[in-house]
């Protein structure tokens, strides 16, 4: 029996432009592994938000906010460079597919994230909508907690001398951890392999991951539905009352008990075990991305694409 047979009643037999209620929903904590810059282009400062400091405790606090936009981009380029990999491993002929400009349309990434052809001076093609969620993860503890503000200055070379001081870098400090959600819709079971591929390999996340960003994603649970069952920003103020709380078998009981009553088809939703978990996960980074495996996951895509463009 396959691992993957535990949500099976909610994964597609292949991708579809028309998507359905099932969603699963991966549970991980990031754990800040090195000095982690996360902020926006426009400005040096920490991306913050202000959040209750727990569940049962309203008083505002300051978060360290991990923007989506921040997870998605680097993950979205983590499972470009694998499937690239697999593809020359495989021996299959390169496709040129990179953000932001040059989308293929046509590959398991593409399919998975969404895009637009935004190609100049090309024929206009059908756009794909995305079936990967992500939201927002806040700091499990406050801001003041775990920033940390660094000048640097610059080195003469020839009389090995600091100069002034060129600025200030502001980062997260390591060993931060964040709680996390990302949400498959209507993904397939390939799909599901090649995500969570791509959170176990992800490993450098931030705006100066070449001097920093370390990242290890550890997945806590996986509950499936009709509907997203949880939210990163509850997750965090669920697990800060209970920091030692963080392994599966707690995050299990809190689902179990808080929001699997709120859901809308309760009935629908099933919220793994830890041994599912695990075995589920394990089963996924075993699977070989060989060549049966991505022609396949192309195939899917191609066959999406004109199911697309004849409806």
């Amino acid at each position: 029996m396959s691992a993957l047979d535990t949500v099976k009643d909610y994964l597609m037999d292949a991708p579809h432009p028309l998507i359905g209620a099932e969603t699963i929903q991966i549970l991980l904590v990031r754990e800040i592994l090195d000095y982690t810059v996360l902020r926006t282009e426009e400005t040096r400062d920490l991306n913050v938000a202000q959040t209750p400091l727990s569940m049962d405790k309203v008083e505002p606090v300051r978060r360290v906010a991990f923007l989506a936009t921040k997870q998605k981009s680097a993950e979205s380029r983590e499972l470009e460079h694998m499937l690239r990999s697999a593809r020359r491993s495989a021996g299959m002929e390169p496709v040129e597919c990179y953000l932001k400009g040059n989308l293929c349309m046509e590959c398991p990434r593409c399919g998975l994230f969404g895009g637009v052809n935004t190609a100049s001076g090309q024929a206009v093609r059908a756009n794909i909508k995305h079936r990967i969620e992500y939201s927002t993860a806040f700091s499990l503890v406050p801001f003041e907690e775990i920033e940390s503000s660094t000048t640097f200055n610059a080195i003469n070379d020839r009389d090995q001398t600091t100069g002034q001081a060129l600025g200030q870098r502001n980062a997260v400090v390591p060993a931060t951890l964040f709680p996390s959600v990302v949400t498959l819709k209507s993904a397939t079971e390939r799909e599901l392999v090649l995500t969570l591929k791509t959170l176990l390999s992800c490993k450098s996340y931030g705006a100066e991951s070449r001097v920093g960003g370390d990242v290890r994603n550890h997945i806590v649970g996986i509950v499936a539905g009709w509907e997203e069952i949880v939210t990163a920003l509850e997750l965090s103020l669920e697990l800060y009352t209970r920091q030692d709380g963080l392994a599966r078998e707690d995050v299990k009981t809190l689902l179990d008990d808080k929001y699997l009553p709120l859901a809308a088809n309760r009935n629908r939703v099933k919220v793994l075990e830890p041994g599912e978990v695990e075995a589920l996960v394990s089963e996924c980074a075993g699977r070989d991305l060989d060549a049966d495996f991505v022609e396949a996951a192309y195939r899917d895509i191609a066959d999406y694409r004109t199911e697309q463009t004849s409806g």
